[in-house]
């Protein structure tokens, strides 16, 4: 019988699920079916997830609607842009979809949090706006899905790749916390070309408290589904001094990365930055990190260090 690559994360994901706590190595837990050894507080007790001060509720997914006019999905947009290298490979058509079910401590896109208030739309308007810019983005780039959480509104991000593939051949990323990971469809990972996984922590306590309530069994089960996809990953890790700069949660990180093995073309460390402070005045929200530093360049150099120790191309 071929193994499967995606067992230990399947069987990760199980002991997060059932214990609420992690192992040191996915291997491990596939192979032994026991716990939560080697990690720094397990057994412990709990950090209970909750939204920062001032946050909006977190938005449930969203029923798919269908325009009258052109027939296609409706979906909340809140913004576009054209970026270079940021969202994916070569330059990049990017929606910004709005709504999220998390409330990240770190969260530089406050704005985006609220579904209804970003721009109803139809699948059909985008995938003819982003037609606009293929003569920049066909040969060495792309459209890019980001948010908010993208997969809030699944069925709609689906029919944006479906039709951009069918009628541009272009390449498609989707930029994923992975809340709501169970809505993405087989055909919309068939027709992605890359996913930017965001890896909050690598054990669950710590990833619901960064996360406001996230769940690290969300991570798994879509790493272990893009496995079976053999859909390209980066894996994203926003390294915050006090919060998830700690070395043992550093390496848990990097476990899991190493464990999606192949597919991971490599993990950028995004140092925390404050670049989101001006969006929660204007909200009239407190800022959930004030007073945290930006990390140094040595803290920075020694994540990458981990990650590179266990064989995955990484930078900052």
């Amino acid at each position: 019988m071929t193994p499967d690559p995606a067992a230990p994360l399947r069987a990760l994901s199980r002991l997060v699920d059932a214990q609420g706590q992690a192992v040191a190595s996915p291997t491990d837990a596939a192979a032994t079916g026991s716990g939560d050894a080697g990690l720094p507080g397990a057994g412990g007790p709990s950090i209970a997830g909750a939204a920062p001060p001032g946050a909006l509720p977190p938005e449930a997914p969203y029923e798919d609607e269908f325009d009258v006019a052109d027939g296609s999905r409706i979906g909340f947009v809140h913004s576009t842009e054209t970026t270079s290298g940021v969202n994916g490979p070569g330059l990049r058509y990017t929606v910004f979809l709005s709504g999220c079910g998390l409330r990240c401590l770190y969260c530089h896109n406050p704005d985006t949090q609220g579904m209804r208030l970003g721009e109803r739309t139809s699948a059909r308007r985008v995938i003819a706006e982003a037609g606009r810019y293929l003569a920049f983005t066909r040969r060495h780039g792309g459209l890019t899905v980001t948010g908010g959480e993208p997969l809030l509104q699944a069925g709609f991000v689906e029919e944006l790749f479906v039709g951009v593939h069918a009628e541009y051949g272009l390449h498609t990323t989707l930029d994923t916390s992975a809340n709501n990971q169970h809505r993405a469809s087989d055909r919309l990972l068939a027709h992605t070309d890359l996913v930017l996984l965001d890896i909050k922590a690598g054990n669950p306590a710590l990833y619901e408290r960064v996360s406001g309530g996230g769940r690290l069994s969300d991570v798994l089960d879509l790493g272990a589904r893009l496995l079976e996809h053999e859909v390209a990953v980066w894996v994203r890790f926003v390294l915050v001094p006090g919060l998830t700069d700690a070395p043992d949660h550093v390496a848990q990180v990097a476990d899991l990365a190493a464990e999606l093995g192949p597919i991971v073309q490599r993990v950028e460390v995004l140092p925390y930055h404050r670049l989101g402070v001006q969006k929660y005045a204007a909200l009239g929200r407190p800022y959930p990190l004030e007073g945290t530093p930006t990390p140094t360049n040595d803290q920075v150099e020694q994540a990458l260090a981990t990650f590179r120790d266990r064989g995955l191309v990484a930078l900052a």
